[in-house]
């Protein structure tokens, strides 16, 4: 009896080992074809975020005409200098204006086209951002942000736009590239929980794969370079993924997902945009703007004063935002603080409060600053710079292997 027993026993477990084995071999066929599918794009992602985590100190540093201030004398406010670039040409519309200019550097405006009068449709431009001198408003340069080009002037915003679009252009009214990034991000979320199944294989043996073998063969270190590295900073690699949702999909995927869990306060910007050869113009002026988010400010009992002022055309919507000259980018927690006005009316049309609202609206104001680092400050975006540099040697190390497996397979096959 008890050797009857004993043989049931037997059965049972080995056909649970064999199905586990079966188990974890179609996920590590399903790790490893989604990995070679991902595997160009996040090296190319891996290597552009780390650049990216500094681009505007890279920006500066390449391109000192655009940011460094030659003019001598008393600044001029970049009010009036913005007023004036639009009454020279009347086909701008200024979208950005910083209401306090960095000590020694020029001013850096963003523009778009008004609607020409005699086509009814935007005017064509070949520039959006501008660089005016904050002494006597000369223009210093003009670049179009973004455009696919390597020279010095455009290399960072080309590196910045590749990042999340791969450059891939629009089409049937959809933003192919950012549509498709996203995708892939979404693909990468749900591949790091399948990597970290497979990453451990037994209880008795979880230690092995926290550990390298540096002096056992350059065949083992890569493989150990890919599955050690990938667990030991895996919770990162997946608030990443994670973010990059959020960063391409949000209205699309991750605020209908969130609000499943938790309201959302309304925003301007989930409203249907018009296209680009439709700009909405503005009916109230920017001072007027201004003014309100001043007063409106100072009734919330904020001590920040309104550092920038921007419009977006494509939803007829002002944004003030506050910081102090210098922290335009909002290094650390959750950025700086806005107040949105309608353009048509001046009416109030929400405001972004870091730290503020419901649980739904604090994860969501996360999402930038987790993805970029920023919610740490200088430490954060050190972090995500080397974050970039070894998910590129994780799509590398991915290749390898399989490559390797591949002309093993076909040594045997010859073999045979």
């Amino acid at each position: 009896m008890a050797s009857e027993i004993s043989d049931v026993t037997g059965g049972l477990e080995s056909r649970r080992t064999s199905k586990q084995r079966i188990g974890r071999s179609l996920l590590a066929l399903v790790h490893r074809w989604v990995g070679l599918f991902l595997a160009v794009f996040l090296f190319i992602s891996g290597l552009t975020g780390a650049i990216i985590s500094w681009d505007h100190e890279v920006d500066e540093w390449l391109n000192p005409q655009l940011f460094e201030a030659q003019g001598e004398g008393v600044p001029v406010s970049p009010l009036i200098l913005a007023e004036q670039l639009e009454a020279a040409d009347p086909r701008l519309l200024i979208t950005w204006v910083p209401l306090a200019g960095e000590s020694g550097h020029n001013i850096g405006l963003g523009v778009s086209a008004r609607i020409d009068p005699a086509t009814g449709k935007a005017f064509e431009l070949d520039f959006n951002q501008v660089t005016l001198d904050p002494v006597n408003g000369e223009v210093r340069g003009k670049r179009m942000w973004g455009e696919i080009s390597l020279s010095r002037e455009n290399l960072l915003p080309f590196l910045y736009k590749l990042h999340y679009s791969m450059h891939i252009p629009d089409g049937f009214g959809i933003e192919l590239g950012i549509w498709f990034m996203g995708i892939l991000a979404i693909v990468w979320a749900l591949d790091c929980f399948v990597a970290l199944s497979i990453s451990f294989p037994s209880a008795s043996a979880w230690s092995k794969s926290f550990s390298f073998r540096w002096h056992q063969g350059a065949a083992k270190l890569n493989f150990d370079l890919h599955r050690s590295g990938g667990v030991w900073v895996w919770g990162i690699l997946l608030i990443l993924a994670i973010t990059a949702v959020s960063m391409n999909l949000n209205q699309q995927v991750m605020r209908p997902l969130v609000s499943l869990f938790s309201p959302l306060t309304p925003s301007p910007f989930t409203r249907p945009p018009n296209p680009p050869e439709q700009p909405i113009e503005p009916v109230v002026n920017r001072r007027a703007i201004l003014q309100l988010a001043t007063e409106e400010a100072r009734q919330l009992g904020w001590s920040t004063p309104p550092g920038g002022i921007f419009y977006v055309p494509e939803i007829g919507v002002y944004g003030v935002t506050f910081f102090e000259p210098g922290h335009e980018h909002g290094d650390g927690g959750l950025g700086n603080a806005s107040l949105y006005f309608e353009g048509k009316n001046a009416a109030s049309a929400g405001a972004r409060i870091p730290g503020s609202g419901t649980m739904g609206d604090i994860f969501m104001q996360a999402q930038f600053p987790l993805h970029s680092g920023r919610i740490l400050g200088l430490p954060g975006r050190i972090m995500v710079s080397m974050m970039g540099l070894l998910v590129a040697m994780l799509s590398i190390t991915g290749v390898i292997i399989w490559q390797k497996k591949r002309w093993a397979r076909r040594r045997m096959s010859a073999r045979n």
